[in-house]
């Protein structure tokens, strides 16, 4: 089993600033098994408050999991993405240090913690350029088949298998929140005034409650994570999931959803990142 990954990120057509970030890394543990990292983070907040966000985020988190990533080799490292990624400003994080012998879910929790914890101080430190900052959040960290999956906000992770296309993650959102009590119909949630109140984000408070999933992966799966960017945009799932299963390579999948969100409108920007199961 090996993994087969790409991530790209678009500003779109409507936004001058790009407020996603994304990371994604596919190497080998210390026992020679397959492990990934993937992340994406999308920037709420006035001004450069949230592309400053989505980045700290980021960055934390890959610092909080650095233990696990073995040295990679030059065919099995990719790229962050596009040159937007690669500015990233790496802080330093002394929170989300984890011990041995801690679950995956464990270690993948603390992560996500030690990037709020991370917004939430730069955020009170550069308070004029940063001061609201926040950002959603979805990863995977994949080990040897086994996907651990974190949400926070309304960041999306799929799963595709076979010809279906499964949302894994649940939005924390105020429309997600109405759908779910019946008092609005999943078809309005593009449409609702509401649609863009999020009502859980990295930054906001100390302390942050995480979604959690795990999935045992399969040869042939697909894992696609994307920010609110992609699937306001492409309202059908099985529509992403079709332009997924159709393209050659991930990369070729990441180039082809962006152009089908820019296509239908661009109102956002946009990130995705493909991971095959081979």
């Amino acid at each position: 089993m090996r993994l087969n990954a790409a991530g790209l990120t678009d500003v779109g057509r409507e936004r001058e600033h790009n407020e996603d970030a994304i990371f994604y890394l596919v190497t080998r543990d210390a026992s020679n098994q397959p492990l990934g990292l993937f992340v994406i983070a999308d920037g709420v907040g006035g001004q450069l408050a949230g592309e400053l966000a989505s980045q700290w985020a980021v960055a934390a988190i890959h610092d909080a999991l650095r233990d696990l990533l073995a040295p990679p080799g030059p065919d099995e490292t990719h790229p962050m993405g596009t040159p937007y990624t690669q500015k990233i400003r790496w802080p330093r994080t002394k929170s989300g240090r984890l011990e041995r012998g801690d679950s995956l879910q464990t270690r993948v929790s603390r992560a996500v913690q030690s990037g709020n914890l991370t917004v939430y101080a730069q955020a009170r430190e550069h308070p004029e350029e940063a001061g609201n900052a926040g950002t959603t959040l979805t990863m995977a960290l994949v080990q040897n088949g086994r996907a651990v999956i974190a949400n926070v906000g309304d960041s999306r992770t799929y799963l595709l298998r076979g010809k279906r296309l499964q949302q894994i993650t649940r939005d924390h959102s105020l429309i997600a929140g109405l759908v779910a009590l019946g008092n609005v119909r999943p078809e309005d949630i593009f449409t609702h005034p509401a649609r863009n109140v999020i009502v859980r984000s990295l930054g906001r408070d100390p302390d942050v409650e995480v979604d959690l999933f795990e999935e045992q992966l399969r040869v042939g799966d697909t894992l696609l994570l994307c920010s609110d960017g992609l699937w306001e945009m492409l309202h059908d799932d099985q529509v992403i999931g079709s332009i997924v299963a159709a393209a050659p390579t991930p990369l070729d999948a990441c180039r082809q959803l962006i152009e089908a969100a820019n296509t239908a409108g661009g109102s956002d920007n946009i990130s995705v990142i493909v991971v095959r199961v081979e």
